[in-house]
């Protein structure tokens, strides 16, 4: 017994390693998965089987060569609603950023745009409620949580009542983070007339090219017209204490103008991919809409069918133009090494680096896999606020001149494993609302000081490199 447990570690172990070496991207990563597999006698290699292998090599992932993930692309310039207000910048700066976002995910910068902050649950599922009691044609919408309770209950409530009125509802919910939508409670919304859909559904037969690759939008549009994303998810969480992190915080936009059009082409390409219906191409989904505002909006969308990994780009590309100063507000900093050197590059240059991150998390692996980042910036002369509070909100703010508000964290799973979401705002004025109320935040009481992080004990150092070692997993 003693003898077949000893050879079976080895071939198993030995078949992931070879694996790891012909398919891996990343030296950090593959050394971490390799340590994981001989650390971890089986349970490394079922880990890796089920979340290391990079599939978009396999049948799943090759949805970009398929004429339904590439379609939207390819006729970019023909789909009607928004094209007359793409907008052309004349200061570099803007227009390196933008031009990598139009090359990397074919979203164009779109002006005539009117932009509201929603800054709490109340606010921002007011505001949506309101769009919603409002349609005429369709309501679109996509979460990665939709969680039972009292805000799922009022989507069945107005859903019920808009169907009724011949408003065409329909709704995606990713099936990892959507776990409650089984059984009778996506049933109760199919048998009011809503076309309900998973994304990435887990099953048997796919559950290998589909576990590690979940849609984390959030994504609402209401005739074409109103949209809305950000970081709110359909939760009880962001409207009540129901956990020791208490209410949740977040922020989340409305916006109204052409570039609604870009938000509608991510969701009919991911509806199509899910409900297996067809393209919904017709004038009535993509309207013409008007300039109704001054704000230049361009959207950006990444995922693990894409050619690029572009909300990292997006990123990385925002650090490096920052001239005075970056602040960036996001719950799971875990960034990797081109971007936390890129930043640490930022710092040691004189530009002015602001991270403001919740001082507990809901993930105790992902809280100190962040903290395990924090010397090499404080010894920069980064500044790192510890918000007391659990603050959701994917934010970063350069030069109080552009601003990214969505989807999208500081961590390898958002810039290589999920479907993500960003809206970019190059607006001064709503990038200074947001900054402001970034730096409302940022008090001397909740700064950290590198001499006194350096104090932690022992524990919790190892627990930090530890985390850290799992930390390109994650």
């Amino acid at each position: 017994m003693y003898t077949f447990f000893w050879l079976a570690y080895t071939t198993v172990t030995l078949w992931s390693i070879v694996n790891i070496i012909f398919n891996g991207s990343r030296a950090t990563k593959m050394i971490s998965w390799s340590l994981s597999v001989i650390i971890l006698p089986f349970f490394g290699p079922l880990f890796y089987y089920l979340f290391g292998i990079n599939r978009r090599k396999f049948k799943l992932f090759k949805l970009k060569q398929t004429e339904k993930r590439k379609l939207y692309s390819e006729t970019y310039k023909e789909l009607k609603g928004g094209e007359q207000s793409v907008h052309n910048f004349e200061d570099y700066k803007q227009d390196k950023l933008a031009s990598l976002i139009r090359n990397n995910s074919y979203f164009a910068p779109y002006e005539g745009n009117e932009i509201a902050l929603l800054n709490s649950g109340e606010e921002a599922f007011s505001a949506i409620f309101k769009a919603m009691e409002e349609a005429r044609v369709f309501i679109h919408l996509q979460y990665y949580i939709l969680e039972e309770g009292m805000l799922l209950d009022r989507f069945h409530e107005l859903f019920q009542k808009k169907v009724k009125e011949g408003v065409e509802i329909r709704m995606l919910y990713d099936s990892l983070g959507s776990n409650s939508m089984r059984g009778k409670v996506v049933k109760r919304f199919k048998e009011i007339g809503v076309k309900a859909y998973a994304t990435m559904p887990i099953r048997f037969g796919n559950l290998l090219f589909t576990l590690n690759y979940r849609n984390h939008r959030k994504i609402v549009i209401v005739d074409g017209k109103i949209g809305f994303t950000g970081g709110f998810n359909v939760s009880d969480k962001y409207m009540k204490p129901i956990s020791d992190l208490g209410v949740w915080q977040d922020l989340h936009l409305r916006i109204q103008g052409p570039v609604v059009n870009s938000l509608q082409r991510i969701f009919v390409k991911d509806y199509h991919f899910a409900g297996k219906e067809e393209l919904l191409l017709q004038d009535k989904y993509f309207p013409r809409i008007e300039p109704v505002g001054e704000t230049v909006v361009q959207i950006i969308s990444s995922g693990p069918d894409s050619k690029y990994p572009a909300i990292m780009q997006q990123y990385l590309a925002m650090i490096n133009i920052a001239r005075k100063s970056i602040s960036i507000a996001n719950p799971y900093f875990i960034p990797g090494e081109p971007v936390l050197e890129a930043l640490r590059i930022a710092a040691l240059s004189g530009v002015k680096v602001m991270l403001l991150t919740p001082k507990r998390s809901d993930s105790l692996l992902a809280q100190y896999s962040m903290f395990s980042t924090f010397d090499n910036l404080l010894e920069v002369g980064a500044n790192i606020y510890l918000r007391p509070d659990f603050s959701h909100s994917k934010v970063i703010v350069i030069d109080s001149e552009i601003v990214s508000v969505g989807s999208g964290n500081f961590d390898y799973r958002s810039f290589e494993h999920n479907f993500e979401t960003n809206a970019i705002l190059y607006d001064k004025e709503k990038a200074t609302e947001i900054e402001d109320l970034f730096l409302s935040h940022c008090t001397d009481e909740v700064k950290l000081n590198l001499e006194e992080f350096k104090k932690r004990s022992r524990l919790t150092k190892f627990l930090e490199g530890l985390a850290k070692f799992f930390s390109p997993l994650l």
